[in-house]
């Protein structure tokens, strides 16, 4: 085999698709390409779009100097998945039959434009800490209503990516750390890793998290059963205000921290006290994992986009600073997490996981006589 590998890494997002080209772990080219609305509203079903980001991608690398066959494995975003693992997986026919079941996202369009270039050219094809990783332990998917179970639904690719690099700093493998990790971005998502399992999480999708630019954050059930039934809002508007449309841009008008910070400067206290309980919300998350690792952590871990902000890792410092020393990686690294993630397994350091759809937690049943 040749020294050098070169991957492809593929994320589609719902209005545009990212790639990005690496070679023996440098970063050689990257484009996030934006899509018409108009062209996409064309599709009836996500996966109808696949020819159109698939020809977009050939387009792209072609015009770049890049040529399919030169390149070791392709690797995709992923998604579609029943909950699994994290870790690498080689895609198979099995991760392509849920992909193409469950097109809920665009991102499971990665998975089955990689295979479609890997089979093409006689290569491989990888997916990395899929959106579907849920390695919760049993007592901290149950609550108080019998048919609600928690779901690990949070930033997966991005918590295993700063997991690794936390756990290199400190001179340790991933899988013999304790670490609680915040994503924090227009919605933040928090998790309780101990040996390298993301044990107790929070779900961004559903409001279980502290409260965000574009998420409302974990609201008391009896208002939200109040406000449901007020008549003012259906079940889809309910649902934006919990995903997209709550959180700092519904008391403030912007999902815009810098945005935020300028109306603060300038004297404006209601900005201020909002942005303090984004703040404040996420230390307490902070706090009830260091709880859920028994008071075991190597450390706290920052990333995404606003953790940029250095006012805001102050002052999480000083009410979380008490837990473990922090370590931050500012920014995302989403496309250097699926190319490391296929990096590690064609260098050996990691084996490739096989998805068999199978689902570990089947509800309450197995545990009643």
């Amino acid at each position: 085999m040749s020294d050098t590998i070169k991957l492809l890494a593929i994320n589609p997002g719902s209005t545009s698709t990212k790639i990005a080209v690496f070679e023996n772990g440098n970063k050689l080219f990257g484009l996030d390409v934006n899509h018409d609305a108009a062209k996409l509203d064309e599709f009836r079903e996500i996966s109808d779009q696949f020819e159109y980001r698939r020809d977009m991608i050939i387009e792209v690398l072609s015009k770049e100097g890049f040529k399919l066959e030169d390149f070791t494995a392709f690797v995709g975003r992923g998604g579609g998945l029943n909950p699994c693992d994290g870790g690498t997986y080689a895609v198979n026919d099995k991760v392509l039959q849920h992909a193409r079941e469950h097109n809920y996202h665009p991102a499971t369009l990665g998975s089955i434009i990689s295979d479609s270039f890997a089979k093409k050219y006689g290569k491989q094809a990888f997916v990395v800490n899929p959106p579907d990783v849920d390695e919760f332990e049993p007592v901290a998917r149950v609550t108080g209503i019998v048919e609600i179970e928690r779901e690990s639904r949070l930033h997966a690719l991005s918590h295993k990516e700063v997991g690794l690099r936390a756990a290199e700093k400190l001179g340790k493998k991933y899988e013999d750390c304790n670490f609680i990790i915040a994503h924090i971005g227009g919605g933040t998502s928090l998790a309780a890793h101990r040996k390298g399992k993301m044990i107790d999480g929070t779900d961004i999708l559903a409001g279980d998290c502290p409260m965000a630019p574009t998420r409302s954050g974990s609201v008391a059930p009896g208002s939200i059963v109040d406000l449901c039934f007020s008549g003012k809002y259906d079940s889809k508007q309910m649902h934006a205000m919990i995903r997209k449309n709550g959180g700092i841009v519904a008391h403030l008008g912007t999902a815009d921290i810098l945005e935020v910070k300028k109306r603060i400067s300038e004297g404006d206290k209601y900005a201020e006290l909002i942005y303090n309980t984004m703040i404040y919300q996420i230390a307490k998350y902070i706090g009830s994992y260091a709880a859920v690792l028994h008071g075991d952590v190597d450390a706290v871990v920052l990333t995404g986009g606003i953790s940029r902000d250095e006012n805001l890792v102050s002052e999480l410092k000083k009410m979380a600073g008490f837990i473990a020393d922090f370590i931050v990686y500012p920014g995302e690294f989403e496309m250097e997490a699926l190319a490391n993630g296929a990096h590690r397994v064609i260098t050996g350091k990691e084996k490739a996981l096989v998805y068999t759809g199978e689902i570990k937690w089947t509800g309450y049943g197995q545990f009643r006589k």
